[in-house]
């Protein structure tokens, strides 16, 4: 049972003045961002990860280096060009304030699934390719480094709510009822039966529970990828 752990960025100077930065190169972490990041290093510090992959955008970058620069395991730093922002196109660099007049607003936040941003990506696309990437790296790790491996994604808001969406078994047009903060940490556990959505948007609390339990001699578990009936008795078990 590998465990993921999807990491937003810090807030950006993009996010203080209500600009959609999508792909703008550059765009960096505020001071509160880097004090988020910061918060979010501290709550894995206990927690032993195999890899951390990061989408390509700086602001994802600059939150890696924060997550890792202080860790005493060798953990492996990747970027994953499938994990970066969605491709808004000529939404991109505008205001909140100003795309929420345009008309194609309410499919977004009604009907996901059939935008396709002018001169940009398809929110189908953007999760096609976030989910692939999420699965596809699972997978190989669980392969390589033992069904118990932790590991950490670090993207963006709505490439995250996507990659949950999928794993709650949601259909696209439902994830706007996700919120992810910026620096927030939410945990899937993936199995051969199903994935396990563990939390969702989580800013506060150690995460080193997460670590995967030592077995206990003469104690027989539920199969991995079975869900405990009568809801089990949490990080315990």
């Amino acid at each position: 049972m590998t465990t993921l752990l999807l990491v937003r960025h810090g807030r950006t100077t993009a996010n203080r003045t209500g600009v959609l930065a999508g792909r703008t190169p550059g765009v960096d972490l505020d001071e509160t961002g880097i004090t988020q990041a910061r918060a979010a290093a501290e709550r894995l510090a206990g927690l032993p990860l195999t890899q951390v992959v990061t989408s390509p955008l700086r602001r994802c970058r600059h939150t890696t280096q924060l997550l890792v620069q202080h860790r005493t395991d060798a953990v492996e730093v990747l970027t994953e060009n499938r994990l970066t922002e969605c491709g808004y196109g000529e939404w991109t660099g505008r205001s909140l304030k100003d795309l929420a007049k345009e008309k194609l607003w309410s499919t977004v936040q009604q009907t996901p699934s059939a935008v396709r941003f002018p001169g940009g990506e398809a929110m189908t696309e953007m999760s096609a390719r976030a989910v692939a990437a999420v699965r596809e790296r699972d997978h190989a790790l669980a392969a390589s480094a033992g069904d118990h491996v932790a590991w950490v994604a670090v993207s963006h808001g709505d490439v995250i709510k996507a990659v949950l969406a999928d794993a709650l078994g949601m259909h696209l047009d439902a994830f706007q009822r996700i919120v992810v903060d910026p620096a927030s940490v939410s945990v899937i556990r993936f199995t051969a039966g199903r994935p396990f959505v563990v939390s969702m948007n989580t800013t506060a609390g150690d995460l080193a529970h997460l670590a995967a339990p030592k077995p206990v001699k003469g104690r027989r578990r539920t199969p991995s990828g079975d869900a405990a009936v009568g809801g089990g008795m949490g990080s315990a078990e």
